[in-house]
């Protein structure tokens, strides 16, 4: 990885995780149906992001990567994904480089039924393209670079760490 040959220490966080009890029950949620399901899913991903800031905002750490961040918002139901958005944005730690790693829908859900066994509720074809409108929707509000991600990992990989390299701001949070 490009951060090991500069000598940063990295953390790479993804939500849900199983490594603690609202990351698992948010991700158990996300196998189910039903609005109770959604609602739960989506409370269970913000108490697990909430404790992953908390836990590891403060750590001396030159470069903390969350995957789906502030953009987990955007699987909230309108308008709520919005102010949602705009509302934790404004309270949890940014950064000056902020990728957002465009996925056409269609792509998303042949490499979901590529390497899935179970879906989640959200990965049908329908969802995927809701969720992709209000996504970029959001990266508006914010300080986002959009990677294409359709191409290959290493296309992706290299393109941001020519964004990491041409960035003058590298490892300067704003808070």
């Amino acid at each position: 990885m490009y951060l090991n040959k500069l000598h940063k220490t990295y953390l790479i966080r993804s939500h849900p995780n199983d490594d603690n009890w609202f990351g698992v029950k948010g991700r158990e949620y996300l196998l189910l149906e039903g609005k109770k399901a959604h609602i739960s899913a989506s409370l269970f991903y913000l108490i697990d992001v909430i404790r992953s800031v908390l836990l590891y905002d403060w750590r001396r750490i030159d470069c903390i990567i969350f995957v789906r961040y502030l953009m987990g918002t955007a699987y909230l139901p309108s308008p709520l994904h919005k102010l949602a958005y705009l509302f934790f944005s404004k309270i949890v730690p940014s950064s000056t480089l902020m990728f957002y790693i465009n996925v056409n829908p269609n792509e998303a859900m042949r490499r979901i039924n590529l390497n899935r066994l179970r879906k989640e509720r959200f990965e049908t074809s329908s969802e995927l393209t809701n969720v992709s409108v209000k996504a970029l929707e959001l990266i508006r509000y914010g300080n986002w670079i959009i990677i294409d991600g359709d191409k290959s990992i290493n296309q992706v990989h290299k393109e941001i760490v020519m964004r990491i390299q041409n960035s003058t701001k590298m490892f300067s949070p704003s808070f």
